[in-house]
């Protein structure tokens, strides 16, 4: 069992940057792949990003693409999400999420999930 806790929300500018960490603990996420959803006030969950179990491969939806970065640290069992020049309609609660399956950086229904953090873009 994997247990994930976001953080690093907040409440930003238009334009502005933030980076969220997610810390893993129960196991070693070394051998999963990791992503980033979020999810905007009545609206469906949506992928962000995602990453293989090394860091080697990396996906991003195309509204995000240039402006995210996804990253992982395997040591500290830990995975961020740089988030540059972001937008007020990219205000959303943001899941981390882990996938059993290691090469998987699309994930559609990954196994463990965080609670989210909330992210609000002012305009």
């Amino acid at each position: 069992q994997v247990q994930l806790v976001e953080s690093g929300g907040g409440l930003v500018q238009a334009g502005d940057s933030l980076r969220l960490s997610c810390a893993a603990s129960g196991r070693t996420i070394s051998t999963y792949a990791m992503a980033w959803f979020r999810q905007a006030p009545g609206k469906e969950r949506d992928f962000v990003a995602g990453i293989n179990y090394s860091g080697g491969n990396t996906n991003y939806a195309d509204s995000v693409k240039g402006r995210f970065t996804i990253t992982r640290d395997n040591a500290k069992n830990m995975l961020y999400l740089l988030m540059n020049n972001l937008k007020p309609e990219e205000t959303a609660v943001y899941y981390c999420a882990a996938d059993l399956k290691p090469y998987n950086v699309v994930p559609v229904d990954p196994d463990y999930w965080g609670q989210g953090t909330q992210v609000t873009v002012s305009s």
